[in-house]
C-alpha cells in the first residue's frame, strides 16, 4: 500500500502554489487592511458593475420626479426634471403605449426617440415613467431603512449574547427564537395593513423590527469565537470596559460578516415589500411602490404588458445589484479568498524563480571551483559537499576524513 508523498519545494504542484502565494503577497505588501479590502472589492467586476448600476437607478429615481417625503410633522419636497409628476394625468398619447423607440429607421424601426411617455401610460392616463420612479423611491427607502434598523438591532443583540454568554445569552437567544417562529409574511401583512397608510418610512421601521434575527445569530457565533482571542485578553488586562471591548475590539473584527449579511437583508427587504404591496398589505394608496404598481395593473397584463415590464425590471435590477455587491464584499472581507493569477503572471513568476535558482547554482559552482574542490559524478547533483561512493571505495586513493592519505587494504 502506497501513501501519497507530501509536496516538496521542488515539486511541480508546490512550485505553482508557491508562485501563487508569492504573487498574492507581493500585491498586498505594504497595504493596510482597508486598502486590501478595497482592492479586492474593485477586482470583483460583478460587484463594481452592480454598484454603478445601482447608483444610476438611485440618482434617476430621486432626481426625475423629485422627492416627496412626509412622516408625522416632517415634510420634505423637491422638484424633479421630468415634465410629469407621478400624480398628474396628461392627455393619452399613442393609445397609452410607450413612445420609447431604440430601433433605427434603416433597420425598420421608428428611429431612436423617447417621446413624452417613454414607458407608456396606465388606464387612467398617468405617466408610467413618473409612477415607476416614485415606486422605485419608496422601495429604495424601505430597503435602506430596513437594512439599517435590522443591522443595528441584530448586531447589538448578537454581540451582547455572544460576549456575556450564560443567562444573558439564554434570554436573548430564546427571545430571538420566538421572533423566528412567527412567519415573517404574517407579521408583515398584519403590521403593513395597520401602518402602511403612514408611509413607506414607518412601514420600513416596522419591518426592520422583525428582520434582525438571522443577523443576530451570525454575529453571536462570530463574537463567541473572537472573545477568546489574545487581543481581547490584552484589552481586559489593560482595564478596558466591556462596552469598549465589544464595540472597539470585537465588532470591528466581525465587520465582514455584518456588512455581507446587511446586503442580504436589504435585498430580502425590497422583495418582502414588493410581495406585501402586491397583496395589498404594504404601501397603501394614494402612495405607491413597485409592488403596488404591479398589483394595480394585474388586470391589464394581457392588453398592456408594459405596465408590468418596467416595475419588474427595476425590482430585479435592484435585488440583483444588492446581491452582487454583497458577493463582492464577502470575497473582499474573507481572508481565505485568493485571487488566482493569470497565465502570464504565473509564467513570469516561474521564469523569475528559475533564473534565481540558476544564479544560486552558478554562484555555488564558482565558489567550489575557487576552493579547489571538484564536483563529483552526476549522481551527486548540486551537493558537492556530500560524500560520493568513490570516496568510500576500497582501493581508491583520495582525501580521508582527516585530510591524510587513505591506504588500500
Amino acid at each position: 500500500m502506497t501513501t501519497p508523498s507530501s509536496l516538496q519545494p521542488g515539486d511541480a504542484n508546490s512550485g505553482v502554489a508557491d508562485a501563487e502565494n508569492s504573487i498574492e503577497l507581493k500585491e498586498v505588501e505594504g497595504l493596510s487592511q482597508g486598502q486590501i479590502v478595497r482592492r479586492r472589492f474593485f477586482r470583483h467586476r460583478g460587484a463594481v458593475v452592480s454598484m454603478v448600476v445601482l447608483a444610476i437607478i438611485v440618482v434617476l429615481a430621486f432626481s426625475a420626479v423629485g422627492f416627496d417625503f412626509a412622516v408625522f410633522d416632517l415634510a420634505i419636497k423637491t422638484a424633479g426634471w421630468w415634465q410629469w409628476t407621478w400624480t398628474s394625468i396628461p392627455t393619452p398619447q399613442n393609445g397609452g403605449a410607450p413612445t420609447l423607440s431604440l430601433i433605427p429607421e434603416f433597420l425598420g424601426g421608428d428611429g431612436i426617440r423617447f417621446g413624452d411617455h417613454p414607458f407608456g401610460q396606465d388606464e387612467i392616463g398617468r405617466d408610467t415613467f413618473a409612477v415607476v420612479m416614485r415606486g422605485t423611491q419608496q422601495s429604495i427607502v424601505i430597503m435602506i431603512v430596513v437594512g439599517l434598523i435590522a443591522t443595528a438591532i441584530g448586531t447589538v443583540i448578537g454581540a451582547i449574547a455572544g460576549y456575556y454568554r450564560g443567562w444573558v445569552d439564554s434570554v436573548l437567544m430564546r427571545f430571538t427564537d420566538i421572533i423566528i417562529t412567527i412567519p415573517l409574511i404574517v407579521i408583515g401583512a398584519v403590521l403593513g395593513l395597520a401602518f402602511g397608510r403612514l408611509g413607506a418610512f414607518v412601514l420600513a421601521i416596522i419591518i426592520g423590527l422583525f428582520t434582525w434575527t438571522g443577523l443576530a445569530r451570525l454575529v453571536r457565533a462570530e463574537v463567541l469565537s473572537l472573545r477568546e482571542r489574545e487581543f481581547v485578553d490584552a484589552a481586559r488586562v489593560a482595564g478596558a470596559s466591556d462596552r469598549r471591548i465589544i464595540f472597539k475590539h470585537i465588532l470591528p473584527n466581525a465587520v465582514g460578516v455584518i456588512i455581507v449579511n446587511t446586503t442580504l437583508l436589504m435585498a430580502a427587504a425590497i422583495l418582502l415589500e414588493t410581495g406585501l404591496s402586491f397583496l395589498g398589505y404594504g404601501v397603501q394608496a394614494p402612495d405607491t411602490s413597485l409592488g403596488v404598481i404591479i398589483s394595480q395593473n394585474q388586470a391589464a397584463f394581457a392588453t398592456r404588458p408594459w405596465l408590468f415590464w418596467w416595475p419588474g425590471v427595476f425590482i430585479i435590477a435592484i435585488a440583483l445589484c444588492i446581491n452582487f455587491i454583497g458577493d463582492g464584499l464577502r470575497d473582499a472581507f474573507d481572508p481565505r479568498q485568493k485571487r488566482l493569477p493569470n497565465a502570464r503572471k504565473l509564467a513570469q513568476m516561474r521564469s523569475e524563480t528559475l533564473n534565481r535558482a540558476s544564479t544560486v547554482v552558478s554562484a555555488r559552482g564558482a565558489g567550489m571551483q575557487a576552493g579547489g574542490t571538484a564536483v563529483g559524478g552526476a549522481g551527486r547533483g548540486f551537493y558537492a559537499d556530500a560524500p560520493d561512493e568513490s570516496d568510500r571505495g576500497s582501493g581508491s586513493t583520495g582525501g580521508g576524513a582527516d585530510g591524510g592519505p587513505t591506504r588500500s587494504s
